[in-house]
């Protein structure tokens, strides 16, 4: 009684022939070798797949095709982030820790005078410069100034900030909707 060779015994013969077509398809030789590294891994496992007296050359070229195309689209969908940039920027705050300070603020701001609450609606909320805040309330540029540097060191001490520390920073992209939505419930 005779065995029927091993077709695993075939692969290595057809590596050479699969280098140079997976060169042909990716046009970097480390990602070629890789791709036929992963076919070969692929034929190996799924070898049942393979019917004897069939073309082997064929069946691997196709696994290694299929095997570039999955990759090229996966690819496509991902975004390259070499310095963790991207990533970095995809952590995020548990949400009651925000809503912690949110309250925390909205008790402040209510706690301010008329005319602090009314500048750092118009300078923070509102987006004005002083100069246009000024030209709207009827008082000088340096009163507006003034207002809004003793409403922002107020607010601070009510929201029990260190010194240095700001309860509103201008580049933090919540800081307007913040005090938008505080002035919106006082009103």
């Amino acid at each position: 009684m005779t065995h029927a060779p091993d077709p695993r015994d075939e692969l290595i013969t057809h590596v050479p022939a699969m280098r140079a077509f997976a060169i042909s398809l990716a046009r970097d030789t480390t990602l070629a070798d890789d791709l036929v590294q992963d076919a070969l891994v692929r034929a190996w496992a799924g070898i049942d797949g393979f019917r004897p007296g069939t073309n082997m050359r064929a069946w691997l070229f196709t696994i290694l095709r299929n095997g570039f195309y999955s990759l090229r689209r996966k690819r496509r969908r991902e975004v390259g982030d070499p310095d963790g940039i991207h990533a970095a920027g995809l952590a995020e705050a548990p949400g009651h820790d925000g809503r912690l300070a949110y309250a925390d603020f909205e008790r402040a701001f209510h706690a301010l005078s008329d005319e602090h609450r009314e500048v750092l609606v118009l300078i923070g909320a509102e987006g004005f410069s002083c100069e246009e805040a000024a030209q709207m309330m009827g008082v000088a540029v340096g009163t507006v100034k003034s207002r809004a540097s003793r409403a922002r060191a107020r607010l601070a001490e009510l929201m029990g900030l260190g010194k240095g520390e700001s309860a509103l920073i201008d580049s933090e992209p919540g800081t307007r909707a913040a005090i938008a939505a505080a002035a919106a419930r006082a009103g």
